[in-house]
């Protein structure tokens, strides 16, 4: 499965690991689906490490849910790495806190690993290229998004390398 994020600055088509993290996958593809994530801001943003989104547009408050009713557990998997761009993991505040936030790398970072859930990567050029622009994007020090950068809406696929 796939999914394309149509951004203020592009769109970005993500492989979705379904087989390899279930639970995370129909979390994220179910919320997709609903348009949850329609109109979410990119909130937070590190240029060399992340950018982070999925909470809903509306209020000042950074809240994650998920399907499930509360936040679920981890599935992290070895084989699963924050070793490249594009890598798209669960944000989280500890183990067993998953909800409806994500972040996308903008550079490698292993020390999630073993914290973070991978379920997914960014495919093709204009993805990365729109990741580029993303990462260009205006932050404080803490990485509070001072411009504008949004999803505005979601396109789920069947197949991920389907157009």
């Amino acid at each position: 499965m796939s999914v394309t994020l149509h951004t203020t600055h592009g769109d970005m088509k993500i492989e979705i690991f379904c087989e390899s993290v279930p639970k995370t996958a129909q979390n994220f593809l179910a919320l997709c689906a609903s348009s949850f994530y329609d109109s979410s801001p990119f909130h937070r943003s590190f240029p060399q490490f992340m950018i982070q989104t999925g909470s809903p547009a509306s209020g000042g408050v950074k809240v994650s849910t998920s399907i499930y009713g509360s936040l679920f557990e981890d599935e992290i998997r070895p084989s699963l790495r924050h070793n490249a761009r594009g890598i798209v993991s669960m944000a989280n505040k500890g183990p067993g806190t998953n909800g409806s936030q994500f972040f996308i790398l903008f550079a490698p970072a292993p020390h999630l690993d073993g914290k973070n859930t991978v379920f997914g990567k960014i495919l093709g050029d204009e993805g990365m290229e729109t990741l580029k622009k993303l990462e260009s994007v205006e932050a404080d020090t803490k990485g509070k998004v001072k411009g504008e950068a949004s999803i505005k809406n979601v396109t789920i696929h069947a197949n991920p390398l389907a157009g």
